[in-house]
């Protein structure tokens, strides 16, 4: 099971991205032009440049799941507070971890990747 089906319930979406290009913000009807042209947080940034309040968290997940060293990792969890990529669980080695640490630095928007809740098995 992939990391995005364990996680979020979620099959990948077509196209998904690891890194979309953002969506427009939709906004409500205003004549103010600083509102109209927001753009979207890259840490809310979703799968397909959506506005996702996990959206970090997601494609982190997904590009777990597009990493064949990583996709078997069953007993971790990705969480997100603000821009930084919170890891939860257990892991089998510290190579592993040090490259889940690598492939999470490497998503926009993460700015951190907090291990202090993560345990080598």
């Amino acid at each position: 099971m992939g990391w995005l089906k364990r996680l979020f319930g979620l099959e990948k979406p077509e196209n998904a991205q690891v890194n979309p290009a953002p969506q427009p913000v939709p906004q409500a009807v205003s004549t103010d032009v600083a509102t109209a042209t927001q753009s979207i947080p890259p840490e809310r940034l979703g799968l397909n440049g959506e506005y996702d309040q996990s959206g970090l968290a997601k494609r982190v997940a997904l590009a777990f799941d597009q990493d064949q060293q990583l996709d078997d990792v069953n007993t971790l969890w990705v969480a997100q507070t603000g821009s930084t990529v919170v890891l939860k669980g257990q892991v089998p080695s510290q190579d592993i971890l040090n490259k889940m640490i690598s492939v999470a630095r490497s998503v926009n928007g993460a700015t951190d990747v907090d291990t202090n809740q993560v345990t080598i098995s």
